[in-house]
């Protein structure tokens, strides 16, 4: 006898570029799961749920919907800055929750969210590191784990988007809405240096710029970061964060081993396609992180739903997400003071 489970029921907090692209997959190719409500400010982007996705009822206040939905699990898309107490509200709640990167901004309210999260282990966490789910990452973290390129010596990661959004990012980034170049873009290249080299850095020294967006400077913001990382075991990495790219968004992580390299994302590539033309050769690049991770962002979905279904806690946890928030501040403070830094995690 067959028999069918239902559906989780779900909702999402926020709607904007991110939010909107988990609603799609959640309605659109995640299994095992129904979104049931949405809750955003904007009554634009509540319409298109309901007329796009058949999202059955809206809200602009998220404890109203947890208060009021039945729910199994929530997805978490909001501004960093209310990702702790929406994550505690929501964990006390009784819900199972999928948070998105940045956990938060402020580390009395991070550490709280880690121990309300904590207090509740029959229910799951999950933090939202993309790239892992990648399969060019996860091909390489194999070549990484059998061996094959030798001790890992040193790591680059590249996070770097297209110079054509520097105009809306300019619209909403202050300090305090992305927490720095480093929180906002090198997040998850510190993320995956941790999960390559199984090390925390101890050390860490960052620098950064204005040259290509001088206006940035005017809202407490750098166009470009890069920071040294020393590990706990001596690995050296450098992470390079951005928003200068003219051909489109360039994403990399190299590691470079005792007797090999591996290299992901060397070239932004839309497809396989090459034009020969009167301006040489040109192959179309990918334009945001959106179209490079799709995928990724599709399993790391599928996979929160599937450990909710089974009751298994994730493979990506909060602490995960905590440490690499201090590291990408300690990268900021830094820079900001000029000197290199001990990190304590």
């Amino acid at each position: 006898m067959v028999t069918t489970r239902k559906p989780l029921r779900a909702a999402i907090i926020g709607l904007g570029r991110l939010g909107e692209r988990h609603a799609r997959h959640l309605v659109n190719k995640i299994q095992g799961v129904k979104l049931v409500a949405a809750c955003a400010l904007d009554s634009n982007q509540l319409e298109w749920a309901k007329n796009e996705l058949g999202v059955e009822t809206t809200y602009t206040n998220y404890k109203d919907m947890i208060d009021t939905e039945n729910i199994d699990a929530i997805f978490i898309v909001a501004p960093t800055p209310f990702h702790p107490e929406m994550t505690i509200y929501a964990m006390n709640a009784g819900l199972n929750v999928f948070c998105e990167k940045p956990l938060g901004l402020d580390f009395n309210e991070v550490d709280e969210m880690a121990k309300v999260i904590k207090s509740h282990p029959n229910q799951i966490f999950q933090s939202g590191f993309m790239r892992r789910y990648d399969d060019s990452y996860r091909y390489a973290k194999k070549i990484v784990d059998n061996g094959d390129i030798g001790k890992i010596i040193y790591m680059r990661g590249y996070g770097i988007d297209p110079i054509s959004g520097m105009e809306s990012f300019t619209k909403f980034a202050t300090e305090a809405d992305s927490g720095g170049i480093f929180v906002d873009m090198n997040i998850h290249d510190i993320d995956l240096i941790r999960w390559f080299t199984g090390q925390d850095p101890v050390q860490a020294y960052g620098l950064t710029s204005n040259i290509a967006a001088p206006q940035l400077a005017d809202i407490g913001e750098f166009e470009t970061g890069v920071a040294q990382l020393k590990m706990s075991d001596g690995v050296i990495a450098t992470l390079i964060g951005g928003r200068h790219a003219a051909h489109g968004n360039q994403v990399e992580l190299e590691v470079m081993g005792s007797n090999g390299w591996v290299r992901i994302g060397e070239h932004p590539d839309l497809n396989r396609v090459t034009v020969f033309n009167d301006q040489g050769v040109v192959r179309p690049s990918l334009q945001s992180f959106g179209e490079r991770f799709d995928t990724a962002f599709t399993d790391e979905v599928q996979d929160f739903v599937n450990n909710v279904i089974v009751g298994k806690q994730p493979e990506v946890t909060v602490d995960d997400g905590i440490k690499a928030l201090k590291i990408a501040k300690a990268c900021q403070q830094s820079a900001n003071i000029g000197k290199l830094v001990d990190i304590q995690l």
